[in-house]
């Protein structure tokens, strides 16, 4: 389930948005400790549409799932 479009700043490597460092969600910034997990979802399907994915852990300790939309070039957060 997506919970909303958020703000999200990358590191650009070799190709634009890479790799998240710090997304703004609820009001407040999340500085992103550490990627602990990154897939892409290449088939588009209604519940996983084609997008790349980033597990990480914020500076609070908490988890996220953070969703690229690479067709409308949106970022998300997701519930797992």
């Amino acid at each position: 389930m997506r919970l909303g479009a958020i703000q999200v700043e990358c590191y650009a490597g070799a190709k634009a948005d890479e790799t998240p460092r710090r997304f703004g969600w609820g009001g407040r910034l999340v500085e992103v400790d550490a990627v602990l997990d990154r897939w892409h979802q290449v088939e588009r399907q209604p519940e996983w549409p084609r997008a790349d994915y980033f597990k990480v852990r914020g500076a609070d300790e908490s988890e996220y799932l953070l969703e690229h939309d690479l067709e409308s070039d949106v970022w998300f957060l997701r519930q797992e």
